[in-house]
């Protein structure tokens, strides 16, 4: 039996961010930078030598991986079932939830406020 080659998410497809880690400005592939002159949708390892943090001035072995980020975690196949949510990134799908909650116990802590 031959094996299925391992799937992978959006989110693992989507160009992963970077960050700085001397002040924390994070480079998004699809946003590029305008003060370096760098198009959008131009991943970090094609960035032009010379190019430095825009806030800072690091250079970019300065900046870590922090992943992809705005894009969806699930399979491409799967983003058409459910309620819409599987279109949600995690960020979203976390504002969500705990939205959720802290309403629910909002409208339980008005229930005292029924006498």
């Amino acid at each position: 039996m031959t094996e299925r080659p391992e799937e992978k998410t959006l989110a693992e497809l989507a160009p992963a961010n970077h960050e700085c880690r001397l002040c924390g400005y994070v480079y998004e592939p699809n946003k590029g930078d305008s003060k370096g002159n760098v198009p959008p949708g131009t991943p970090f390892s094609e960035l032009p030598d010379g190019w430095k943090c825009p806030v800072c001035g690091a250079k970019p072995n300065q900046f870590v991986s922090i992943g992809a980020t705005n894009a969806p975690s699930g399979f491409q196949e799967n983003l058409n079932y459910g309620f819409g949510v599987n279109n949600l990134t995690p960020n979203q799908k976390n504002l969500l939830i705990f939205g959720g909650l802290a309403l629910g116990f909002l409208f339980f802590l008005s229930l005292y406020g029924l006498n």
